[in-house]
């Protein structure tokens, strides 16, 4: 992102506009015609699922991440150990997942960072993240003193790609992008570097490559419409600060310009408002940000892309989604915010989409001990994934129904299951949910002391493992033993 808490909104906007007549100046003089944003072919819903699995933040330096040493995403240091920085983005990861539902990340990376001692530490967050299953954007950052929107070193720039996809190529969910913001490039120039990029990179698959839009990647029909980059990704920057709609209608008139047919292979992997100066999201219309990230969530839902936001996570930035607690958790800085942000991801109860199922009427399984929440993580609906507890907040992914063959249900069509095998349960199995089908794992029974036991291990009880109460305690199965992490209550 471009240093939005050092250049003001009108100085940015003036460059902007100042490097966009050049660009289309350098692209009149070599005979390529440059189409006006209001003849823009507006884009019709995409078939399948388009680049929705990427539910995405950004990570970033707090210093913004144009640096010319290395690059140091908030609540690491440069100081730290593989093992500290595997820990720390374990926790933070596990933030963006439970309290977003992210299943993405884009991390800046530069020649300073790669092949350096800190690179030996920083790659345990991409190694964390795809442990996870998690997807990982590598995004190359220019240097802090040029800022030109040209690489600033090539050899040192092909050294570092060299480098990070050597290491990386045959890690499946860690996808490549040569460059943030290429401004300082003609269309024909950066389809030039990009392509010769795909050359020298033939071994990664080109829907493991993200090829920025032109400009400060606000447009990608130029780079779609490339046949030298048929095949990859490509990606989109959009900001609320560019233009002063106050209008959904207008906010989406502006972004499918910058689209055109290509919101199939499109990710959206910079958007963001403020969130710590208390917007109201859910207003929508009449002021220029809520209206903004009504347009790209409600735009970005409907057509199935993906959103990556801008900043999940970095300190001092008012755009930043999470701030990071002493302890190293994440909380959230806007309700609001975060409640739409889910609902571009597509989640929410209104229909479905994505195939993530409308969450019917149901109960929340409320703990005695701890007054928390039986809760499904980050909103998932991957069979296998474990249960834990949470604060109480209504949502989809704690609303449960018994059912009248005994099966717990959530989402309309998962049940809960005891153990992860789907046929026998033991003690100190994780609770989870898995498809429904009827096994004797998947059949509870609600019992008159609050406990909740299935049918194929009634002398196991549902349990707050460890007999904690804490956000995030695991869900499990232990020996019925009547202590009250073992009492359900459902509300």
């Amino acid at each position: 992102m471009r240093s939005k808490m050092l250049t003001s909104t009108l100085q940015r906007t003036t460059r902007k506009g100042l490097v966009a007549l050049a660009v289309a100046g350098a692209l009149a003089l070599t005979g390529i015609g440059v189409a006006a944003p209001a003849l823009a072919t507006q884009p019709q819903p995409s078939s399948g699922r388009g680049t929705s699995e990427f539910k995405g933040v950004n990570w970033a330096d707090p210093r913004d991440n144009y640096a010319s040493d290395a690059v140091v995403p908030t609540g690491l240091s440069s100081s730290d150990s593989y093992d500290q920085v595997l820990a720390a983005s374990q926790r933070i990861l596990g933030g963006f997942e439970h309290n977003l539902g992210a299943n993405t990340v884009r991390l800046p990376i530069n020649p300073a960072s790669v092949g350096t001692a800190w690179w030996n530490s920083y790659r345990a967050t991409i190694d964390a993240a795809a442990a996870r299953g998690d997807k990982v954007i590598l995004s190359y950052w220019e240097s802090d003193t040029s800022k030109d929107g040209l690489i600033d070193d090539v050899p040192a720039w092909k050294a570092m790609w060299d480098t990070v996809v050597g290491e990386f190529q045959h890690t499946p969910n860690v996808y490549f992008e040569p460059m943030n913001e290429p401004h300082g490039y003609t269309l024909d120039q950066w389809v030039a570097v990009t392509s010769q990029w795909l050359t020298d990179h033939q071994q990664v698959p080109r829907n493991r490559v993200v090829i920025s839009g032109t400009g400060y990647n606000d447009n990608v029909v130029g780079v779609g419409d490339a046949p030298q980059l048929k095949g990859t990704l490509l990606s989109l920057h959009f900001y609320g600060y560019w233009a002063n709609h106050t209008t959904e209608a207008d906010w989406t008139a502006d972004l499918a310009a910058r689209i055109g047919a290509y919101t199939g292979r499109t990710i959206i992997d910079e958007a963001g408002s403020p969130m710590t100066i208390g917007l109201n999201y859910g207003a929508h219309n009449g002021n220029v940000y809520t209206s903004y990230l009504a347009a790209v969530t409600d735009f970005a839902r409907q057509h199935r892309m993906g959103i990556v936001y801008w900043p999940g996570l970095r300190a001092g930035d008012s755009y930043s989604i999470e701030s990071l607690q002493p302890d190293g958790t994440l909380t959230d800085n806007s309700a609001s915010g975060v409640a739409q942000l889910k609902w571009g991801y597509g989640y929410g109860d209104q229909e479905p989409v994505n195939d993530l199922p409308a969450a019917p009427p149901g109960q929340s399984l409320v703990g005695q001990a701890s007054g928390r929440c039986v809760d499904v993580p980050g909103f998932s609906t991957t069979p296998g994934t474990a249960l834990d507890l949470w604060d109480c907040n209504g949502g989809g992914n704690q609303t449960w129904n018994l059912t009248a063959d005994q099966q717990l249900t959530i989402y309309g069509n998962l049940c809960l299951q005891a153990g992860t095998d789907g046929t026998t349960a033991t003690a100190g199995d994780r609770a989870v949910i898995a498809d429904c089908t009827g096994a004797a794992v998947q059949r509870w029974n609600a019992n008159a002391d609050g406990t909740i036991t299935p049918a194929a291990a009634p002398t196991l009880c549902l349990d707050a493992a460890g007999a904690g109460t804490g956000n995030g305690t695991a869900v499990d199965l232990w020996h019925c033993n009547g202590a009250p992490n073992q009492v359900w209550v459902r509300k």
